[in-house]
């Protein structure tokens, strides 16, 4: 296909190119470090093995996206020989507690998701200050460096929120309503801002609870259902992707449903064409790329992306290779 939506996948490239290297990188020797050396603690720059990650998200147990970044940092743990503790919380302030208890255990290194670093500002930089290298993913990539970050991997909201609205437009879009699933979460803002800037025209934002689904699909279709001029509605959960389906049905709307994120309703509905596209910041990577990167950093003092984020998205999912994606995502890597 030749939409624009093309042109932001070419960030993947960087990607592609740079975690071959990343893991070449991480495999000289009999699991450390060429130089040999003690391990100096938290900090890094001794080699050895032993290491130790706590990786803290703010996403929920059993939640389709975050089950995938969980599925690659202990895949990136087991095949670099590194202990990588997993833990998600929603709440902001528990998990600025997760992270004080990992400062507390003198781990190795953090990953951090932010999707509140107001939250979470005092944790990390504590856990900087105590000698821990941190890598943020996900969300609040702009704070990372500021807040004493080696770096952060995920995908720029701005950039891929306006992909959304470019490939909107190219759909015949000129009316969207954009869903926000959860209040506060910066990043979503963010890529509701984005997609105005693509589709070069505001778009009319409603706030749902990911946790209401039912809740949701009331309040999306009424909001169809008041506005019948409403011709798209871009989701930014893939949970929420299939209730807005049903609520396009439920109010008996034409409107196109596109969304971001990945989840086996969101391929069966691109497959059976009840959805659009998908937007896709291969969350697999926010997983397994900050765990190469924080031994990178414990045994070499390597850093990774220049003080710029290490972009894992975004790549668009639509009827052109929703089935060779449909292979993936069964195994549990998209």
């Amino acid at each position: 296909m030749a939409r624009p939506h093309r042109s932001p996948a070419i960030a993947l490239l960087s990607v592609v190119v740079a975690a071959p290297l990343l893991l070449a990188a991480c495999t000289t020797g009999d699991g450390g470090s060429d130089g040999g050396g003690t391990d100096p603690g938290p900090g890094g720059g001794g080699g050895g093995g032993g290491l130790a990650f706590s990786v803290i998200t703010h996403g929920s147990a059993g939640d389709a996206f975050w089950d995938v970044v969980q599925n690659g940092a202990e895949a990136a743990g087991e095949d670099l020989g590194i202990e990588v503790d997993y833990q998600s919380d929603g709440d902001p302030q528990r998990q600025a507690q997760l992270i004080d208890a990992a400062v507390n255990r003198e781990v190795d290194g953090i990953v951090v998701s932010m999707a509140n670093p107001d939250a979470l500002e005092d944790s990390i930089t504590a856990a900087v200050d105590a000698g821990i290298p941190v890598v943020t993913i996900n969300s609040g990539g702009e704070r990372s460096a500021e807040l004493g970050a080696i770096g952060h991997v995920g995908q720029d909201e701005t950039i891929a929120g306006r992909g959304a609205g470019q490939e909107l437009a190219a759909r015949g879009a000129t009316n969207v309503l954009c869903v926000v699933h959860e209040a506060g979460n910066i990043g979503l803002e963010q890529r509701c801002a984005g997609a105005a800037e693509g589709l070069g025209s505001p778009l009319t934002p409603v706030q749902v609870d990911v946790n209401d689904l039912q809740g949701a699909q009331s309040t999306i279709t009424s909001q169809l259902q008041s506005d019948p001029t409403i011709d798209a509605v871009l989701t930014l959960n893939s949970a929420v992707a299939a209730v807005a389906v049903a609520a396009a049905g439920d109010a008996g709307s034409e409107a196109q449903v596109a969304t971001f994120d990945l989840n086996s309703d969101v391929i069966s509905g691109i497959q059976d064409g009840d959805i659009a596209f998908a937007v896709d910041q291969q969350q697999y990577e926010q997983g397994y790329l900050p765990v190469v990167m924080l031994k990178l950093y414990a045994e070499n003092l390597n850093t990774v992306g220049g003080g710029q984020p290490v972009l894992t998205g975004p790549g668009i999912v639509d009827e052109s290779n929703v089935d060779e994606i449909a292979d993936l995502a069964s195994a549990g890597t998209r």
